[in-house]
């Protein structure tokens, strides 16, 4: 049987460049002729930020910037966006930040510029997420895809080590859970495979010299990447899992994204030859496990999720609210059981087997 499959990819405007942010971005305010602009970012990012978005005229800033968007922040965000009659909306942050964009976008209609200084990835997909009484719901819908996103490593520079490694490897799990998401394809896993080499290069060079701006674009490159299967291919075992812990249990959402990823990646690849064998490559190792493994090792990356905040009296509740969201595409029969076993192992440090 030949090849036969439905791959859709998302219409965005993508500029690439170290020491450009500011040029590129009032380019693109002017080009898309923008009168009333809104900048989203934490405090500290705005303070970090000022030389970019000094290059355009801004209307309102917004520095009210929380993790996994509680209803309350997008719905103060929506309000101080509507009452200051805002035309465009600019992010500058990590994952967080761009999903406060979209919760706005989302209800009124707005265009983003997307400048991430993280390797969350958020910012190529036309997914939302927003948290209440914590439970994290997520949706797709284009009008929260920024139309324009501008990448500049000069931006990462200032990312610690640490954060930039848990980033990194949630980028990662971008490019594996795409492997045996729901609409995983052969361009798919094709993008995912050159996300995992640039990233498997990148992030050991972050490492070895913080300040050097090669490591930093290769990681930009890789993210970007990571993001544009993620979401062409949608949210996989992994995803599901991260999603629930960090709604229902505010657990940070690069170090959770670390931590889960070996303990899927090993618990899917014996249902998954292909991906196993694809993703191994692209490591350049024969196991998998191994390359991510021996990637991990090399950036101290963090392990145990009883370091984050999760209980382990709040496991047994955690798998009952996974369970449901497993999608039926994942290569491993998935049971309570099993997700039990796995976030314990988690939740210890357990090795991923």
């Amino acid at each position: 049987m030949g090849l036969k499959f439905e791959h859709v990819t998302l219409g965005q405007r993508v500029l690439f460049g170290t020491g450009l942010a500011g040029a590129n971005l009032a380019a693109e305010v002017a080009r898309l002729g923008a009168d009333r602009v809104m900048v989203i970012a934490s405090p500290s990012e705005a303070k970090r930020l000022a030389s970019v978005t000094d290059a355009i005229k801004v209307a309102l800033h917004h520095h009210d910037v929380a993790p996994h968007v509680p209803l309350e922040k997008a719905e103060k965000a929506r309000a101080a966006a509507a009452e200051n009659n805002i035309d465009l909306l600019v992010c500058a942050g990590g994952g967080s930040t761009t999903g406060l964009a979209k919760a706005v976008a989302l209800t009124l209609g707005l265009p983003i510029i997307a400048i991430p200084t993280t390797y969350a990835g958020s910012e190529a997909t036309n997914v939302w997420g927003l948290t209440e009484a914590c439970r994290k719901t997520t949706g797709v819908d284009d009008a929260v895809l920024p139309v324009t996103v501008i990448y500049d490593a000069a931006l990462t520079l200032g990312l610690p080590v640490e954060l930039s490694a848990a980033s990194g490897l949630n980028a990662m799990a971008h490019c594996i859970d795409s492997m045996w998401a729901p609409r995983a394809d052969p361009i798919n896993a094709a993008l995912a495979a050159e996300g995992i080499r640039a990233l498997n290069t990148a992030l050991p060079a972050i490492k070895a010299d913080p300040l050097e701006p090669s490591g930093r674009e290769h990681a930009l490159y890789g993210a970007y990447l990571a993001a544009v299967v993620f979401a062409s291919a949608g949210s996989g075992m992994h995803h599901k899992i991260c999603h629930v812990l960090g709604g229902a249990y505010n657990l940070p959402h690069a170090q959770t994204h670390a931590i889960i990823l070996p303990h899927v990646l090993a618990f899917n690849t014996p249902y998954a030859p292909e991906a196993q064998a694809r993703i191994a490559a692209a490591f350049g190792t024969t196991r998998a496990l191994d390359g991510l493994n021996a990637l991990r090792d090399t950036l101290d990356a963090p392990t145990a999720l009883k370091d984050y905040g999760l209980a382990e009296k709040n496991i047994p509740e955690a798998a009952q609210l996974i369970l449901p969201a497993i999608p039926a595409s994942n290569p491993g029969e998935v049971t309570t059981e099993a997700l039990e076993k796995l976030l314990h192992r988690a939740y210890t440090g357990s090795a991923a087997l």
